[in-house]
């Protein structure tokens, strides 16, 4: 058994996983790329990977004996939280920083969640609801290990579709890390049962320059992760200055050969509206932040032009209309 839940009866599934890897048929040729393959992960309940994550962890900690939960968050994960609580029947307080698009806040109080306005950013938001110190399990990225156990489904999938195949390079837009750190744990974890081989995927992670801690320390080789000042970006889900599991995200990065890329803030529009364009996909800003990663990387050399490349659209662009 992969996956943390030991009883059937806490889990609290509303339909997550399973979402779709879709050969592109016009980007890859802009780019020069023989094979690329966009996740989309917008398919899920609440339109983010979020969901994958959430419902793992809001499901074993139930089963473990939680009866309430809170979260700081730039949007995404808040609404998951907040969906699947409402599925568990149990409170859900979240906080998040107050220049996040109103969308966010109203699915959250239609699920029923309390919602807290905080100055700042998502780093704020955690400071705020310490404060509080509520009757809660504290869902923070990475503060806990089953969201963790959750993301590496996404590694689970990827293989499958790939016919039990690992692809080239796999480009996460990276706030807190999440994704990637499940990844690489989930392939591991197919490794041992025999499912794949030794190889990997070289990891790449892809933040805005607005805000860029793992890019940071990436080049320049450092063991941590420094805060980033005055962190800002419209791809509000890479607005983490400073990620928790810095060393876990570093590891996998350089393990498996891979980097981190950052891109301009004035590339996330255009590129969001050019794939819109060339695959009819309406990618989130920070699968936009990938996807401009990615050129930059092809430019740098750094990904070849007859690599099975794999980008990660994290969430639904809709939500940021």
């Amino acid at each position: 058994m992969l996956l943390p839940v030991k009883s059937p009866s806490f889990i609290m599934s509303l339909g997550e996983g399973a979402t779709p890897l879709i050969l592109t048929r016009r980007l890859n040729t802009h780019f020069g790329l023989h094979v690329l393959r966009i996740k989309d992960e917008s398919r899920n309940p609440t339109l983010s990977f979020k969901d994958r994550g959430l419902c793992a962890a809001i499901s074993k900690h139930l089963e473990l004996g939680a009866e309430a939960f809170a979260l700081p968050s730039a949007g995404n994960a808040a609404v998951s939280t907040s969906a699947y609580c409402a599925v568990a029947g149990v409170p859900a307080h979240i906080f998040m920083p107050e220049d996040t698009p109103q969308q966010f806040f109203n699915d959250c109080k239609m699920y029923g969640a309390v919602t807290h306005s905080t100055p700042g950013t998502i780093s704020d938001s955690g400071r705020v609801m310490r404060q509080e110190n509520g009757n809660w399990v504290d869902l923070s990225t990475t503060k806990e290990p089953y969201r963790v156990e959750g993301k590496k489904t996404l590694a689970f999938e990827i293989a499958e579709q790939l016919e039990w195949n690992v692809p080239d390079v796999i480009i996460c837009p990276t706030g807190g890390g999440t994704a990637l750190i499940g990844i690489w744990k989930g392939l591991e974890e197919l490794e041992a049962i025999g499912l794949i081989g030794k190889e990997r995927p070289r990891l790449y992670a892809a933040q805005s320059e607005g805000c860029a801690p793992v890019v940071a320390a990436f080049e320049s080789n450092a063991s941590t992760i420094k805060a980033w000042d005055n962190g800002q970006t419209q791809a509000y889900g890479l607005r983490v200055p400073s990620p928790f599991a810095g060393r876990l995200i570093l590891a996998a990065l350089r393990r498996s050969g891979g980097g981190a890329i950052a891109i301009t803030e004035s590339e996330i529009v255009p590129t969001r509206h050019f794939v819109a364009k060339m695959e009819g996909i309406d990618i989130c800003p920070e699968a936009a932040v990938a996807i401009a990663g990615l050129r930059n990387l092809i430019e740098s050399g750094m990904v070849d032009h007859d690599e099975d490349i794999v980008v990660l659209n994290t969430g639904a662009g809709v939500k940021y209309s």
